[in-house]
């Protein structure tokens, strides 16, 4: 199966060869544009991350105080997820921010003002996204945290 590696926003091209659904070997795509089978290390390794016992596979949960974490359930982990961004949302939320501006006088002259202008935004939450994502996956979480109010949105392939 032909695929693209999950590492970085580069995009090469990895052949999966499977049996029976388990992942037997993966190399690079001789026939793909961006790398012409050539893979960096992380991309070289990529085999390792679907066939590792040590690999995560379910949600973990740590309490708060707690030196242990314990498996749970996705849809628990999820609800707990929404009610933080909900909560972190609903106590940050800004509708006004005051601010200076400069304002044309009947005379010509530009003075300094302050002002209240709406902002409808919060600070409280920012959000960094991955080069993993394709162009739709990225175009409508940006359309969720917007409309979550975030301004503070920065993508790995810029950090």
């Amino acid at each position: 199966t032909t695929t693209i590696c999950p590492y970085c926003s580069v995009g090469c091209g990895i052949l999966v060869h499977s049996i029976d659904g388990k992942v037997v070997n993966t190399e690079g795509d001789p026939e793909h544009p961006i790398n012409e089978g050539a893979l960096c290390s992380k991309g070289s390794s990529l085999y390792q991350l679907v066939n590792n016992d040590k690999r995560v596979t379910k949600p973990l949960y740590r309490a708060p105080g707690s030196d242990k974490w314990k498996e749970v359930e996705w849809d628990w982990a999820l609800g707990e997820i929404a009610k933080k961004i909900k909560d972190t949302r609903d106590r940050t939320f800004k509708t006004t921010s005051k601010s200076k501006v400069k304002e044309k006088q009947p005379d010509g002259t530009e003075t300094e003002v302050e002002k209240e202008l709406v902002v409808n935004r919060t600070d409280g939450i920012a959000h960094v996204g991955s080069a993993a994502l394709d162009n739709e996956e990225c175009y409508i979480l940006q359309k969720w945290v917007r409309s979550l109010g975030l301004v503070y949105v920065e993508h790995q392939a810029r950090i």
